[in-house]
């Protein structure tokens, strides 16, 4: 028989959970060393600012997964779309199908929301997600590179006068 899979979203008591899954993930991802996220951090953003959403995925009442996600909007669609910031499964938990369920919760999610689309990132490097992704129906996006402003470059062109 099996298993029913067991979905919730995570509430502000969470904080400490999130975050040992967003460095599990990161380690995972051998980028432990840019994790400065911390608890206060993410109340602030995920509970205060309402900034993104995570949903747990459950095994005997024990979170074995998580994903974060949030909104984003596409001018083309004229709608939001759902953005999949993390989507992460502890390893002994991996090839039980927990990762899918957590994938087609969030489409399903999309689906009642509105939303146009649904999209993510993926390390180039990590074959085992690409493929999953491709097997969900997925493509990648090849006509478009991603850019990105932070740390100093960011404060740098924040702390300059918009040009008239």
């Amino acid at each position: 028989m099996e298993k029913t899979v067991i979905f919730r979203f995570a509430v502000r008591e969470d904080i400490p959970l999130i975050l040992q899954f967003i460095r599990e993930l990161a380690d995972y991802e051998q980028l432990l060393d840019q994790v400065v996220a911390d608890e206060a951090t993410l109340e602030h953003w995920l509970f205060e600012k309402n900034g993104a959403e995570v949903l747990f995925v459950l095994e005997d009442s024990i979170e074995v997964g998580f994903a974060l996600f949030f909104h984003n909007f596409s001018t083309f669609l004229g709608r939001s779309g759902l953005y999949l910031e993390d989507l992460y499964v502890r390893p002994a938990y991996r090839g039980r199908g927990y990762g899918k369920a957590l994938f087609q919760q969030l489409v399903q999610i999309a689906r009642q929301r509105g939303c146009g689309r649904m999209e993510w990132w993926c390390l180039d490097w990590n074959h085992p997600s690409i493929e999953f992704y491709k097997r969900m129906g997925a493509e990648a996006m090849t006509d478009w590179t991603i850019y990105r402003l932070s740390g100093e470059a960011l404060e740098r062109l924040a702390d300059t006068p918009a040009q008239e």
